[in-house]
């Protein structure tokens, strides 16, 4: 299984290149950075990386063609495949959240546009002029004749069943988003005839999860950055918590949707009105939350989630980067080397 990671969408090139290197040099397959809405542009963001490393793959997720037309996100994921010898990768997601927040626009149809999308950065790929007319999109008369790399990876940010079913067919694999290891099977079901119907290789579609990891000196330390990034893990999810709540927990945590929300807006580890059981319990079922003394646990996590069916895993990390790389790739990288 692939260990990547996921550093802050805020940092400057030069530190993503140095961060880039140093979990080269410790064993990690993969780096990704996150499109978000105060973010620098995750494809600039690389170029300095992609000159600093030789083996490690890049790429920004998730990328929506509601946010950037997929023509335009092909040209500047193909000059960051040039750049990096071969190495870009990207996850394309119909999220939307800056055309629906900023833009005023209205992604609609988005297993649709994700699927358009796809098509036509693989088709910009080839190199060759493209003559494409799909439903949303249109790509016509556009030629990368520059292009000479290795097509780059394409992943779709997947994670309810129609996009999955797409994404099985379409992509090179999907990235998951805070699945649990008890969602795994479920998402396998669904995925795995899909390949089979295609005729494609079911050892070579990557699936991928994107997964919080706070495993700092000591457990205090860990908990406190969990707390503080909860909400975000998706936590008001039944779908999820029904693998580890009690019903009357589930209810309880729904309405208190707007402790969960508070938190957010703060940045702050405190849930007014929570019980702090239902904190902990979330803490420990949807994050890796651990001191070093306890990263057998979380070792023991990631191989659960390989046998679940993950062929990668692409890990969120937080403060102090420097320290989580070169424990990862002491303590980690060798189990799944």
């Amino acid at each position: 299984m692939r260990i990547d990671l996921i550093l802050e969408s805020g940092e400057p090139p030069e530190r993503i290149a140095e961060l880039s290197k140093l979990a080269e040099d410790n064993g990690l397959g993969g780096v990704w950075v996150s499109s978000t809405l105060s973010g620098r542009d995750p494809f600039l963001g690389f170029l300095a990386a992609a000159h600093a490393t030789d083996r490690i793959h890049m790429g920004p997720i998730a990328v929506s063609p509601y946010e950037l037309h997929p023509l335009k996100m092909a040209t500047s994921l193909l000059s960051l495949n040039e750049a990096s010898g071969g190495r870009a990768q990207i996850v394309v997601g119909g999220g939307g959240v800056i055309a629906t927040r900023v833009m005023n626009l209205r992604p609609e149809r988005r297993v649709r546009g994700v699927r358009e999308c796809i098509e036509i950065i693989r088709q910009a790929a080839t190199g060759l002029e493209m003559q494409y007319e799909g439903q949303l999109f249109t790509a016509k008369g556009y030629k990368a004749a520059w292009v000479t790399k290795t097509p780059p990876a394409i992943y779709a940010a997947a994670n309810k069943p129609q996009m999955l079913r797409m994404a099985a067919r379409c992509a090179d694999g999907v990235m998951l988003t805070d699945k649990i290891v008890g969602q795994i099977a479920g998402v396998r079901e669904i995925i795995d005839p899909e390949l089979q119907r295609a005729g494609r290789d079911r050892a070579a579609f990557h699936l991928s999860n994107f997964w919080a990891w706070h495993v700092k000196k000591t457990r205090a330390e860990a908990e406190t950055e969990a707390r503080m990034n909860l909400t975000v893990r998706d936590v008001l999810s039944r779908e999820k918590n029904l693998h580890f709540m009690s019903e009357a927990d589930m209810r309880l945590v729904e309405k208190m949707r707007p402790s969960f929300l508070a938190a957010l807006r703060k940045r702050s580890p405190v849930y007014e009105g929570v019980p702090e059981r239902i904190i902990r319990s979330l803490v420990d079922n949807v994050t890796s939350c651990a001191g070093v003394d306890e990263i057998d646990k979380e070792i023991g996590r990631l191989q659960a989630f390989k046998s679940a069916g993950l062929t990668g895993i692409a890990l969120r990390i937080y403060e102090n980067p420097e320290e989580a790389i070169r424990l990862l790739g002491k303590r980690v990288i060798p189990v799944f080397a």
